[in-house]
């Protein structure tokens, strides 16, 4: 899109919309910010039904972290890197390393990016009959160890998020015993939280199933809601997109936690199968859920009430610096919409019962708005490039690292 075609763009918004809504989605799409996986640009993933890695794939977090520095120079959207504690700050993988951590902090710092949010690996050799619901005591130790590490990590090198995600769970009705599973993840997650700054935002992700067919000890954002409230203040839910049934009205999830004042944290993804591996799109459920985010104040507005944000992808069959700007693009698109959101005209329509003319008024936004001159014109004016996928396509930096690290 070139200048006068954004123009033209924003002219024909402004007279829609309203200047002043068009100019604050513009600022929205300047602020936001999401942390970009280490684990999405490494061999993990897409490997669970073949040997498929994807093509220039990093080989240690230094070369996820220049990755993530090209994704950043394209972007402006991406400065922080999530990693993961046993991927990115062991030795072994199986304890974890804080002078590691140090460095790759200081390695950020070199390429222009910071540490973001901090996840202990549950998942990895030792897990298999659980993480904080191990029967084995020395188990549960290790992970409670590694836990109050990644707080130590989040508070001094990172972004002060903590992210916690278990694998813990049943395959079979009997293999455990539902509520005492329960019990003990909330015992455990609490001699963890004794150990970990307060002022670290700790937020607990929960998940329908997998690896878990039958029962997972977090299955849902109710139970995550009940050990967070049960923990502290600096506790909130982790929201992965692809977590949930495909019919879960995620938006709704999204305005109660705002409502219930629980900051709390996204990982953005898209899911047809409910698994997190696929790349974001910017259809309208995502606008719908950027709708509550942004109505609630939760995105683009205050620092200290901002939500965390975090992309979580690694599918096969796709090229992975490709795939992370592509979703950082569509995660743009989602949210100039939800920005343009006549609330008001909502409200009156609401007012007068005029139900179908509420919803048309909404979906004037959502669905039917272009709102890619509102993205161009914001990456304008932050010296960006108008479509950062054609410009990586452009760049020849897939070729580059297919080839050095081939």
């Amino acid at each position: 899109m070139d200048k006068k075609c954004m123009e033209r763009g924003i002219e024909n918004l402004s007279a829609e919309f309203g200047e002043k809504r068009v100019k604050k989605a513009v600022e929205a799409v300047k602020q936001f910010q999401v942390d970009v996986p280490s684990w999405t640009l490494g061999p993990f993933g897409g490997g669970r039904f073949g040997d498929y890695t994807s093509p220039g794939y990093a080989r240690n977090i230094y070369e996820k972290l220049d990755d993530a520095a090209f994704i950043n120079k394209l972007t402006g959207a991406a400065s922080m890197v999530a990693t993961h504690i046993l991927w990115d700050f062991s030795e072994d993988g199986m304890e974890g390393n804080f002078e590691i951590a140090r460095k790759v902090r200081d390695e950020c710092r070199e390429r222009g990016l910071y540490l973001g949010g901090v996840s202990p690996s549950y998942f990895l050799k030792g897990s298999e009959n659980g993480s904080f619901i191990s029967p084995c005591p020395k188990t549960r130790k290790r992970y409670v160890e590694q836990t109050i590490l990644g707080g130590k990590i989040a508070k001094e090198l990172g972004n002060k998020v903590l992210g916690l995600w278990f694998p813990d769970g049943s395959l079979y009705p009997g293999q455990v015993e539902l509520r005492d599973s329960y019990e003990l993840m909330k015992k455990t997650l609490k001699e963890s939280y004794a150990g970990i700054p307060k002022d670290v935002l700790i937020l607990i992700e929960y998940k329908v199933f997998e690896p878990n067919t039958y029962s997972t000890v977090i299955p849902d954002w109710g139970t995550a809601f009940v050990l967070a409230r049960a923990l502290g203040e600096n506790v909130g839910a982790l929201i992965d997109l692809g977590h949930h049934h495909p019919i879960a009205n995620v938006e709704q999830i999204v305005a109660m936690l705002i409502a219930e004042k629980m900051r709390s944290g996204f990982h953005f993804n898209i899911s047809y199968a409910l698994d997190d591996d696929q790349s974001v799109e910017p259809n309208q459920q995502m606008a719908r859920i950027f709708y509550e985010l942004y109505r609630g104040g939760a995105v683009a507005g205050s620092t200290s009430r901002n939500w965390a944000y975090m992309l979580d992808q690694a599918s096969g069959k796709e090229n992975r610096v490709h795939a992370i700007i592509h979703s950082i693009d569509s995660l743009h698109l989602s949210l100039a919409k939800a920005a343009l959101v006549d609330s008001e005209k909502i409200q009156e329509a609401r007012k007068s019962g005029e139900i179908m003319l509420a919803n048309r008024i909404f979906n004037d936004a959502i669905i039917n708005a272009d709102v890619r001159s509102i993205v161009a014109k914001a990456r304008m004016e932050k010296d960006l490039p108008v479509d950062p996928v054609e410009a990586y396509v452009k760049s020849g930096y897939q070729k580059k690292i297919e080839s050095a690290r081939a």
